[in-house]
């Protein structure tokens, strides 16, 4: 039952991790506009994203392009698109695994199988954090980078958007989830059937011509 409960409370984390990975995905706020000059009355906010970028007027509308070529993007943005998705791929594969092997279903009737699997999926779990977060940080470091390089001009110095943010939050539930299903053990009785002994009763001669029914097998 408590293996059971690991393996609910791993799952819906790794989920939520999945859904806010995904949303960060899509979010075009990986990069916000830095407006360090208080004498300039800002009548737009420029957005820069994976896929498209975004000015925000200061009435609200808002006028986004997407990216017409990949090559033409900095080599941070085109790895944070290839990471991402990998990532995200990963993810919907480690559910389909923890489902697969979760006690409540009987696609596997093999308990020991089942708990493999489920480790299986909690580990690509925490692979998928770990190729979110290589973007992630490398890209917060590049904006910090530029923002405090002097040849930069300030109209190209960003900073860090929300996207970011919710991207670090969901590489914290994938680890949390994904650590929490690792640790998921089949329960005590499948556990201790492979080590079973058989004890079957055998007449063996002994010295004084009885037989000894204590033998193992």
């Amino acid at each position: 039952m408590a293996s059971a409960g690991l393996e609910l409370l791993g799952l819906t984390l790794a989920v939520f991790g999945t859904l806010l990975e995904m949303t960060a995905c899509g979010l075009p706020t990986w990069k916000v506009a830095a407006h360090i000059e208080a004498n300039i009355v800002v009548s737009q906010t420029i957005w820069d994203g994976l896929w498209m970028s975004c000015a925000v007027q200061s009435t609200g509308q808002m006028q986004c392009k997407v990216h017409d070529s990949i090559l033409a993007l900095s080599s941070d943005l085109q790895v944070a698109r290839a990471l991402t998705v990998v990532s995200s791929v990963l993810s919907v594969l480690a559910l389909l695994a923890v489902i697969a092997g979760a006690q409540c279903t009987n696609c596997i009737r093999a308990e020991l199988v089942k708990v493999r699997v489920v480790n299986f999926g909690g580990a690509l779990y925490i692979v998928s954090a770990v190729l979110v977060l290589v973007p992630l940080c490398w890209m917060a470091n590049k904006i910090i980078s530029d923002f405090y390089n002097p040849n930069v001009p300030p109209a190209q110095k960003r900073e860090m958007g929300a996207a970011l943010y919710i991207g670090w939050a969901a590489a914290a539930l994938l680890l949390l989830g994904g650590s929490v299903l690792c640790c998921s053990c089949p329960p005590p009785s499948s556990a201790s059937a492979g080590y079973s002994v058989n004890y079957a009763p055998t007449k063996r001669a002994t010295t004084n011509g009885d037989y000894d029914k204590r033998n193992y097998v």
